[in-house]
């Protein structure tokens, strides 16, 4: 690009900078000094790397989505939590918003993940342990007690069951007196990444593809602001992929369900927007920060050269950002405060919209609030003492990042071509479809993680307190324990629900539920009839799987 089009790109820029609302802000160092909002190349001189660089807030989105950068709005500080029952997690997210939060991120335990209720035998010791314990809409209501959902961003990590325990959110907000239109939030429902990497199915695809497809309908129709899929590469790096395999899978999936919207004939440039993405912040520092950049180029030039978007909220990727819980150890884990401001600083100056940080002590249990405190105040102190929201994309140009950017972006787009050549049909779904049956993603995580796994028994990778440094003086943490009272409460409480339910109309909105799901129509209304009732979360499954049937992973050797 030569340096008439860059001083044309800055003009742009600097139009929509000057439109845009700023927040009221000291955007000077600590030392006083001022700063630009955004730097680029020195007046009158080309850089040929400016057309892939480009400036916040335009084509093709390198540098962010925003003109002002973080100057505009910070990132969301989105804490995941859930533990116990619905009271007990009522309380920490409670602590979580008055220490700062700007909004909530769920974690449901193993038997709801599953799609089972806390009194089926299957879930016998797993409830309240990995995340909060929901059996029917009257837990959701507990859950969110004096918290007004119309006025808060709610994210929900779940995917087998994600249509189930949105619909129980919706008759929550619907008890609160909510205007369901105005909630704002993300489902995650991302079932291609759980047959590549998290395992947490209930059906075979095509089912879950269909629930998936009833739910952007029905958002894109109804709660325009509410992201119904949040595409998430997080389990797929925790599994064992490289960056650019996270990268790449996880953007594949999401052009899967761009494939879905286009196939219910709905239009890319409403649905697309409701699209978001969850990705891992792993320790390389700018390895990350260059992943981040890539992925908003490559979704922005995917999303309007191959699928025909055409404004730039469809070509814009969003994204929610966890520090790597596979980086934190269980020697020294006071080390862990240390990996994860790393990790979170990597997503900060990759331009994250919102942020999760893990606590200390999550290698070896649920976070004390002692430890759920300090991985809040991480995020505080990088957000208002750092200086890291004073300028956009503060890395752009960097002759490192922009390699290492171009780098990660050339090795997505060869795992693209071959997952397009394993497709029948020629389409990115089609592919996702062939490799998960054939075991292909999997092996090639499972190759990664290996071939790691080897550098550190070799030495060649390090890990402080593990296989290099670990003498220490520090002692066992105190970890919170979840009681056994809390599995039996929450058996006496369902059984008490069920009990003073309206059993005929349970059955019957289980019953046109069932009939629903053997024609044609969305799920989504029938379903929420079923949540209206107290129907729980198990026998809504249930239903499904008796009609559907149980997915089950094809034996590999």
């Amino acid at each position: 690009m030569d340096a008439e089009q860059i001083a044309a790109g800055r003009s742009r820029w600097q139009e929509r900078y000057d439109a845009a609302r700023k927040r009221e802000a000291d955007f000077t160092t600590l030392s006083g000094t001022e700063v630009a909002p955004v730097y680029g190349p020195p007046e009158g001189v080309d850089d040929p790397r400016m057309e892939r660089i480009g400036w916040p807030g335009e084509f093709p989105f390198t540098r962010g989505l925003y003109p002002t950068g973080y100057r505009g709005r910070t990132w969301t500080i989105r804490q995941f939590a859930g533990f116990g029952n619905a009271e007990q997690t009522n309380e920490r997210y409670k602590m979580i918003l008055n220490g700062g939060g700007g909004g909530l991120s769920v974690a449901f335990d193993m038997p709801t993940l599953m799609g089972r209720d806390s009194d089926d035998p299957k879930s016998l010791g797993e409830v309240g342990h990995c995340g909060v314990a929901i059996d029917s809409a009257a837990d959701m209501d507990r859950l969110f007690k004096d918290i007004p959902l119309q006025d808060v961003t709610t994210s929900m990590t779940i995917s087998g069951p994600a249509i189930p325990a949105f619909v129980m959110y919706l008759v929550a907000a619907e008890r609160q007196g909510a205007d369901i239109t105005k909630l704002n939030g993300t489902l995650q429902t991302d079932i291609f990444k759980e047959y590549i990497a998290q395992k947490e199915w209930l059906f075979p695809p095509e089912p879950h593809l269909r629930l998936i497809g009833d739910l952007m309908e029905y958002c894109a129709a109804t709660i325009p602001a509410y992201k119904p899929l949040s595409v998430s590469g997080y389990h797929i790096r925790e599994a064992g992929s490289t960056a650019a395999q996270e990268l790449a899978y996880t953007l594949a999936d999401g052009f899967g369900y761009v494939e879905l919207g286009l196939s219910r004939g709905l239009d890319v440039d409403v649905f697309a927007p409701g699209l978001s993405f969850f990705f891992d912040s792993h320790l390389d520092f700018f390895e990350e920060i260059a992943k981040f950049r890539a992925a908003r180029r490559i979704w922005a030039r995917w999303l309007r050269d191959v699928y025909d978007a055409k404004t730039d909220k469809a070509q814009s990727l969003r994204f929610h950002t966890q520090t790597a819980g596979v980086s934190l150890t269980a020697q020294q884990p006071y080390n862990n405060v240390v990996r994860t401001a790393v990790e979170a600083l990597a997503a900060i100056l990759g331009g994250t919209n919102s942020l999760h940080t893990n606590a200390l002590d999550e290698t070896l249990a649920l976070p004390t609030e002692e430890s759920a405190e300090i991985a809040l105040r991480t995020q505080s102190v990088l957000m208002e003492e750092v200086g890291v929201t004073n300028v956009a994309d503060p890395l752009g140009g960097s002759w490192f990042v922009e390699a290492l950017t171009d780098q990660i972006e050339a090795e997505a787009e060869e795992v693209f071509a071959r997952i397009k050549e394993m497709s029948p049909d020629g389409s990115m779904t089609g592919g996702i479809l062939r490799g998960i049956e054939d075991g292909w993603f999997m092996a090639e995580i499972a190759d990664a993680a290996f071939e790691y796994q080897q550098k550190l028994e070799k030495g060649e990778k390090k890990i402080v307190g593990v296989n290099t440094l670990t003498d220490t003086v520090s002692g066992e943490l105190e970890i919170l324990r979840v009681s056994h009272e809390v599995e039996v409460e929450q058996c006496r409480v369902l059984a008490a629900r069920k009990a003073h339910r309206d059993e005929d109309r349970v059955r019957r909105t289980l019953t046109a539920l069932v009939e629903a799901a053997r024609g044609t129509g969305n799920l989504i209304e029938p379903m929420l009839e079923a949540a209206r009732a107290e129907a729980t979360m198990g026998e809504i499954c249930h239903v499904l799987r008796d009609e559907w049937g149980e997915y089950r992973e094809p034996a590999r050797f």
